[in-house]
Parts: C-alpha cells; structure tokens; sequence
C-alpha cells in the first residue's frame, strides 16, 4: 500500500466528518486527504471532544505524514 493511500472513512471520526461538512462522510478518503483537511481546518476541530481513537488517528498521520509534527495556526 501506497503510505497515505489508506482509505479513511470520515463518518468514523466524528470531527473529521465535521469539518468534512461539504463531502459525503461516508465516502473514503486517502490518509493525507484527512490530515490536510485537520491541518487547514484546525481551528474549527473542537479538540477538547476529540475521542481517543480520533486522536490516534491524527497522530498516526502527523507520524507516517507529516514529518512527525501536525501543521497548525494556532
């Protein structure tokens, strides 16, 4: 499998699916299709209701593709 290419059903992870509000939830994206979406759109990701497994997710993309590090603003 192509790193990235792994597919990530938004409606899974109930932030990603909200900042995904524009897309159908239920439709697979690639790993770093989600993390650019987290990366652009942090600001709106009410990281204080972020489940376990979310969190993992996002760390394991910032891990395998984003040099370690998530890319924010704030």
């Amino acid at each position: 499998m192509i790193p990235g290419m792994e597919a990530i059903i938004p409606a899974d992870y109930p932030e990603l699916a909200r900042l995904a509000w524009n897309r159908d939830s239920a439709r697979r994206i690639a790993g770093e299709a989600a993390l650019r979406r987290y990366e652009r759109n942090w600001r709106h990701a009410g990281t204080a209701a972020l489940s376990e497994k979310e969190r993992a997710l996002i760390a394991s993309l910032a891990h395998r593709l984003g040099g370690g590090r998530l890319l924010t603003t704030t």
